[in-house]
């Protein structure tokens, strides 16, 4: 049974994969998830649409022979996540301005789609927010590529806790400089 919410999210996601990778909206799709992910209707602030691929690595096969298990085919992961790849993507599409959060609004049997929140750290509506302005200090630029929004922290292991989390903290590359 196809209810009329479902056929609406199908049409909404046959429009998306038509549309442009990074697509700039007036509002969010989710209003009450991008609230509680920091999102306010106010001027500095903007939503992205990021479209990006679903699945695995997709690593090509050696053209050279090799026994099946030295391929390097199968098993294969990447670093990063999907929702960190497009908040890099929205990032990168719009430098003046740093990632705060994003969150899944859909996704098909070839896309996932993303809704990125965005936040312009020199507009002075910004700036002069108690809950956002922190975003402006120098030590947030370019935060989005260093892993410290929540899909990066994520892929990065920190939402770990406890055992068998010791050698994530501070970063997985200092644990190993650390004598």
């Amino acid at each position: 049974m196809v209810t009329a919410q479902m056929e609406s999210v199908r049409s909404r996601l046959s429009e998306w994969r038509r549309g442009p990778a990074v697509q700039r909206l007036d509002g969010p799709t989710k209003p009450a998830r991008a609230r509680a992910l920091g999102y306010k209707a106010k001027q500095g602030v903007v939503v992205v649409r990021v479209r990006v691929r679903r699945g695995g690595r997709r690593k090509p096969r050696p053209s050279r022979g090799r026994r099946p298990k030295r391929m390097g085919v199968l098993k294969i992961v990447p670093k990063k996540n999907i929702q960190l790849m497009a908040e890099e993507r929205a990032a990168r599409k719009y430098p003046n301005l740093e990632v705060l959060n994003s969150y899944l609004v859909g996704e098909d049997g070839t896309y996932k789609y993303y809704e990125v929140i965005l936040l312009d750290p020199h507009h002075p509506a910004i700036k002069s927010d108690p809950q956002l302005g922190w975003i402006a200090g120098k030590s947030h630029r370019g935060r989005v590529y260093r892993g410290l929004t929540h899909a990066g922290k994520k892929s990065r292991g920190l939402t770990r806790k406890g055992k068998g989390a010791e050698r994530l903290r501070p970063s997985v590359r200092a644990r190993g400089r650390i004598k």
